[in-house]
């Protein structure tokens, strides 16, 4: 009886180092591979015109399409960049825009993926009043 318990146990335990030594992790993003990721974020105005940066971080050299669209869907800016962990910066005319929203594309052609940005943009007029004690 005793070393039928202990049969077991070993059984076990076999079965569980089975387990884990061919278990394989599923990843959702397929473990990074062909990953690419793109950031595009204001960094501030020149000459009270908003500037963007488009930072492309791949590792593998790649061709990158990035198309700039206003609310109606109209072509504003395309171009296609060629190579690999590219920083691009963007001047946006405002007079021409006004206050329309925009949607950038950027469309990776070797990793075939295309991540949108949406650009809205609002002003606001804020005031602010400070009472210090002098003595």
């Amino acid at each position: 009886m005793k070393t039928d318990s202990r049969n077991y146990g070993k059984l076990a335990i076999v079965a569980l180092a089975f387990t884990l030594a061919f278990t394989t992790p599923s990843m959702a993003n397929d473990g990074g591979k062909g990953d690419h990721k793109s950031e595009l974020k204001f960094i501030g105005n020149v000459d009270n015109q908003p500037v963007f940066e488009l930072n492309l971080d791949n590792k593998v050299e790649d061709e990158y399409t990035v198309i700039f669209r206003d609310e109606n869907g109209n072509v504003l800016f395309n171009d296609t960049f060629k190579g690999a962990g590219l920083t691009k910066k963007f001047l946006l005319k405002s007079d021409e825009l006004g206050d329309a929203a925009l949607k950038v594309t950027v469309r990776s052609k070797k990793g075939n993926t295309t991540e949108v940005y949406s650009i809205n943009r609002s002003h606001s007029y804020v005031e602010e009043t400070q009472v210090n004690k002098v003595k």
